[in-house]
């Protein structure tokens, strides 16, 4: 019943609408099959300690996501609260969450390099002195390695480009 109440409140919460844009508050109750006295009688009644308590619960909620970079679900939001001595189940939580529209955002983990490079490396030698041109085909070849995170894997793409026409002379892709 409080379900049909709220929806009459909710359309009512805002500006005053226009008469006859919308319909009226007697005409809403009809409509839903509730009485208008009940649907005041509902509105006048002061919040119930479970309310309160949810209420209370939002700001906690809304306060700790706040506090940890917008990072937790409600899963760990769960286990914070009761760390932190609240009451409540998981679901409740996770309800909360929703009606208030917090979306957590987990950062990818952080991953040590492909590459390693040992104390003995010195800087990679430039062959080609930045110079790609060729005067004949064959004379000039680059080439350069790159890896491409796809939902599948790692794709690694090796390409090899000859200097003369500047075109690709073999392209290789490989998962792993």
């Amino acid at each position: 019943m409080s379900e049909k109440y709220s929806f009459i409140d909710a359309e009512y919460a805002g500006e005053p609408a226009d008469a006859g844009s919308a319909p009226g508050v007697v005409q809403m109750c009809e409509w839903l099959g509730v009485s208008k006295s009940g649907y005041y009688e509902w509105r006048s009644r002061p919040q119930s300690a479970a309310g309160k308590r949810r209420e209370l619960l939002k700001i906690k909620i809304l306060a700790l996501f706040e506090a940890n970079n917008e990072e937790y679900g409600y899963r760990r939001m769960h286990a914070a609260l009761v760390r932190g001595g609240e009451q409540c189940s998981p679901e409740l939580v996770r309800q909360v969450m929703r009606e208030l529209g917090l979306e957590p955002c987990q950062p990818r983990p952080w991953r040590r390099s492909l590459t390693e490079q040992d104390g003995q490396a010195g800087p990679i030698p430039d062959l080609v002195k930045r110079d790609f041109t060729a005067s004949k085909p064959g004379e000039k070849m680059v080439g350069d390695i790159t890896y491409i995170w796809t939902w599948e894997g790692w794709l690694y793409l090796a390409t090899v480009i000859e200097g003369y026409s500047g075109h690709p002379v073999e392209v290789k892709a490989n998962y792993r």
